[in-house]
């Protein structure tokens, strides 16, 4: 069984995924940080895979990537640092770039690559769902990936049954039509959403991500989702941490207030 499933069966409520941007803040920490995050009681990590326009990221992850650029981060890179990486961790691990990236590394190399390093899903922002059903399931499955699609506050709820329908793991519940990056508390609105999203009871959980900073966001993230997905609290944490077991350590009294 995938692992992404796996946690979902065992443990289908609560759950933390942190996303870190590889070759942040150095080059050679990515393996590092999935053993702190992982010691840390993390559940699921996604590991960015930079790109050069991250059109849906905030500022906080497009400066990281950009960093992670300079200091010499690819895919290929990427690969090379996790070949081993099953031997020392075991929760689910995603991968999320763009398109073009994996484009232009061959998908079903970029598939090949994943399945032999253990990683067990991967996010594509900018994936087409069509264009997903068409050109890219049929390679995903072949080598055991799951595709995780993305929904906002604007997908229509035909849209989300198909995506329930063809895809595993979980689905990606963004919480806001804008980039990514912290935010103090939920509105209304958004909470609205998210009641929404829940009662149509999908097959698939739903992990919400964008603007989940603290113990406010964090509760209603995990109230109406499966969990919650923090990205840029934790890169801004790395920004004065060299040691990734005090980033979370501090990000952990972040979500605690």
């Amino acid at each position: 069984m995938n692992r992404i499933d796996q946690l979902f069966k065992n443990h289908p409520q609560n759950n933390l995924s942190v996303y870190f941007c590889a070759g942040y803040p150095k080059l050679e920490g990515v393996v590092e940080t999935l053993q702190a995050l992982q010691q840390g009681g993390i559940n699921m990590v996604e590991i960015g895979v930079p790109f050069s326009d991250p059109m849906a990221d905030g500022p906080v992850i497009q400066s990281a990537a950009t960093q992670a650029l300079k200091n010499g981060m690819t895919l290929k890179q990427l690969f090379t640092q996790l070949q081993d990486v099953r031997k020392s961790v075991s929760i689910p691990l995603i991968l999320m770039g763009y398109l073009n990236v994996f484009y232009q590394y061959g998908f079903e190399n970029f598939c090949k690559n994943c399945q032999a390093c253990g990683i067990d899903g991967a996010i594509i922002p900018d994936l087409p769902f069509d264009v997903y059903m068409k050109d890219y399931k049929p390679i995903a499955q072949r080598y055991g990936l799951h595709i995780i699609m993305l929904i906002t506050p604007e997908t229509s709820e035909e849209r989300i049954r198909q995506i329930d329908q063809h895809t595993d793991g979980f689905i990606y519940q963004v919480s806001t039509n804008a980039t990514t990056g912290a935010q103090a508390s939920y509105n209304d609105e958004t909470l609205s959403y998210f009641r929404r999203i829940s009662n149509m009871k999908l097959r698939n959980p739903t992990m919400v991500g964008f603007g989940v900073s603290n113990k406010a966001t964090l509760e209603a993230a995990q109230t109406y989702a499966a969990g919650a997905i923090i990205g840029s609290k934790f890169i801004k944490l790395q920004e004065k941490n060299d040691d990734p077991s005090r980033a979370l350590d501090e990000l952990k009294q972040a979500l605690a207030e």
